[in-house]
């Protein structure tokens, strides 16, 4: 069993939709489970079906949603403070500086983090890489396994198989929760479902479909 799991990602609502049914089977086994959230997700587009943010009030709006997710998953949170769509352009060693220590001080045994390349997004990429590189850095001895999430199109034609492949089915529900905590972002692509059961019942087959796995590689150093 792990002794303690670290999961990095860029933005609220990465956690959830990204890893939250490997996250609630952990805490379900009892181990303990930490996210390190890179920045509050203040440039995202979505305000909101119907709005309620703006550019000002969003921060605060993410912010409040990312607690209550983490509430939801019963994790710790720690939020490093990097500015959204700009993590591409920090100092890769210092930001992975920034990681070795906090992971020298909770000592994991597990990190989960974005696979980088094959991340999508330049902010999951680049921390991603720094997270990769900050277990690198660790004395060997003390180097957490990593599992790493790609999520472009053609990362199986690239990497192969998955090593880790979690069937998360039954964690579906505190994943949706988790999701759904993260209001500004959820509403937007759930809202029109939620009018018509019929749609909504085929909505819930077509996410289990869809977010029933979680799938990671470990990364080889």
């Amino acid at each position: 069993m792990e002794k303690h799991v670290v999961v990095i990602y860029p933005h609220p609502d990465d956690e959830s939709f990204g890893a939250a049914g490997t996250i609630s089977e952990f805490r379900e086994k009892g181990v303990p489970v930490t996210y390190l959230c890179g920045t509050l997700g203040e440039m995202g587009r979505n305000m909101g079906s119907p709005t309620f943010a703006n550019r000002e009030t969003l921060p605060e709006i993410r912010k409040e949603e990312l607690i209550k997710a983490s509430e939801a998953l019963d994790i710790e949170l720690q939020m490093l403070g990097y500015r959204d769509k700009t993590l591409e352009f920090e100092d890769l060693t210092k930001v992975a500086n920034h990681l070795k220590g906090i992971l020298e001080d909770i000592k994991p045994s597990l990190v989960i983090t974005h696979y980088p390349d094959h991340a999508v997004h330049p902010d999951h990429n680049a921390l991603g890489a720094a997270a990769v590189e900050a277990v690198r850095m660790m004395d060997e001895s003390n180097r957490p396994i990593v599992w790493a999430q790609a999520i472009t199109n053609n990362y199986y034609e690239d990497l192969g198989k998955p090593d880790v492949i979690n069937d998360i089915r039954p964690y579906f529900n505190k994943k949706m929760e988790a999701i759904l905590a993260h209001k500004s972002q959820a509403d937007g692509m759930l809202g029109k479902f939620k009018e018509n059961s019929e749609i909504a019942a085929d909505m819930e087959e077509a996410a289990k479909e869809r977010l029933g796995t979680e799938q990671f590689y470990i990364w080889k150093y």
